[in-house]
């Protein structure tokens, strides 16, 4: 039995390595994979070192917390395209959307490395000193969900924005407390901002060298399982009812449908350049990377079929 851990369960992106499992893509290919229910921002990586699991569904960049420069782990495939963080912006704050420089003097909300490193890297790119905008931890909370982590900075006057996933902000902008700021998938941000990252499968290199064939299989059900949510989003309302609340189990399916254009198995040149870009310039790596050191490029050729 393999297991599976993405960095965030409720995230419209790494949802598609959920679904792989729960819906039986990976079983298809004759693997039986476990999803491990945690919020694996916490510890995915090191778990993935230590191999209490097997694959880590996240950030492309995610793994060189504990595998410096990806040595000893490799990308499968993308789970979906682009940088996929958002930015929520209190509803009565009267700026244009998109306006990074309007940011100045108000707090925003973000929990842990990941994300924060996107959201520090991108005001830096945007000309933004650092303290024109102060970042803040979103409050804490002994939840493992952290959907609701965008309605409470709001609520509580902890912040005037957050930065997350689609569900945090869909939650925010359903209670009517926040709108859309920033999406940087959609072309929002300084130029080049949406090839930061991409969400994508990791696995070690121990794995892919002694069983190269279940490697093969992952990416071939992560294919299937992105093939399934374009053709028909409402597929994952069978999983959001099982793992999420009610108000998020009806609008996983919403973003699914949202975010399913960007379903595709395939990591590109551009896709690459913009991470080594994004690894240097936050200390991640010291120098470019060749396609192989980061990618288990053996692969490739399932990504399209």
């Amino acid at each position: 039995m393999y297991k599976l851990m993405v960095a965030d369960v409720d995230s419209p992106s790494y949802f598609v390595a959920t679904a792989a499992v729960k819906l039986g893509f990976f079983k298809a290919e004759g693997v039986e994979v476990e999803f491990v229910p945690e919020y694996g921002a916490k510890s995915g990586p090191e778990k993935l070192r230590d191999g209490t699991i097997h694959f880590f569904g996240g950030p492309a960049f995610a793994a060189t917390r504990a595998f410096p420069m990806w040595q000893g782990a490799k990308l499968l495939c993308a789970l979906s395209q682009y940088s996929y963080w958002f930015m929520g912006i209190r509803k009565d704050i009267d700026i244009a959307p998109g306006d990074i420089q309007a940011l100045k003097g108000l707090r925003v909300s973000s929990s842990f490395k990941f994300p924060r490193t996107a959201l520090r890297h991108m005001f830096a790119e945007a000309g933004l000193a650092s303290d024109d905008v102060q970042i803040v931890e979103s409050l804490a909370t002994q939840s493992e969900w952290h959907s609701l982590d965008g309605v409470r900075a709001i609520e509580q006057n902890h912040a005037d924005a957050f930065w997350g996933n689609g569900m945090r902000l869909a939650l925010a902008e359903k209670a009517g407390l926040a709108k859309l700021h920033l999406d940087l998938r959609r072309g929002d941000g300084p130029e080049g901002a949406r090839f930061y990252n991409f969400a994508a499968l990791t696995a070690t290199d121990a794995l892919i060298e002694k069983e190269p064939e279940v490697a093969a299989a992952a990416v071939r059900a992560v294919r299937a399982t992105q093939a399934a949510l374009r053709a028909d989003p409402s597929l994952a309302r069978q999983v959001g009812d099982e793992l999420f609340p009610k108000d998020q189990a009806e609008l996983i399916p919403v973003l699914v449908e949202r975010d399913s254009p960007y379903y595709d198995a395939s990591i590109g040149p551009e896709a690459l350049e913009g991470l080594n870009r994004f690894a240097m310039a936050n200390g991640l790596s010291d120098r470019v990377l060749a396609d192989d050191e980061i990618v288990a490029t053996q692969f490739s050729r399932f990504w399209t079929r």
